[in-house]
């Protein structure tokens, strides 16, 4: 078993964590949060974050608008719904839990 495999599947668990706490700072185009993710050391394509936004657009989670552009055609800019933060803020308490619980089982497990 290659321990990449196993990081890969843990980077694809909290990505979704990821983009909406990117977009709970304030609305962003989709290239700006590759970057983002990729600047966090977060490795991401195009091919799987689009699919992600449309999920999670269609479930409400995130709200888009249309700006025109100079340099080309149209961009998309998305936002977090209501709905939105509220979900993001479950994921939030989500994760606190499962950060107490790493460090409670790997500190037992050290002794």
């Amino acid at each position: 078993m290659k321990i990449e495999n196993t990081k890969a599947q843990m980077r694809k668990g909290v990505l979704e964590f990821c983009i909406l706490s990117i977009l709970k700072k304030g609305e962003a185009y989709p290239s700006d949060i590759i970057a983002q993710l990729k600047s966090s050391r977060m490795i991401v394509v195009e091919g799987t974050i689009y699919p992600l936004l449309t999920r999670l657009k269609n479930g409400e989670i995130l709200e888009y608008r249309w700006e025109e552009s100079k340099s080309g055609p149209p961009r998309k800019y998305y936002s977090l719904s209501t709905k939105g933060e509220q979900f993001l803020l479950g994921l939030e308490e989500t994760w606190n839990e499962l950060i107490q619980a790493v460090k409670l089982n790997t500190k037992n497990n050290s002794k």
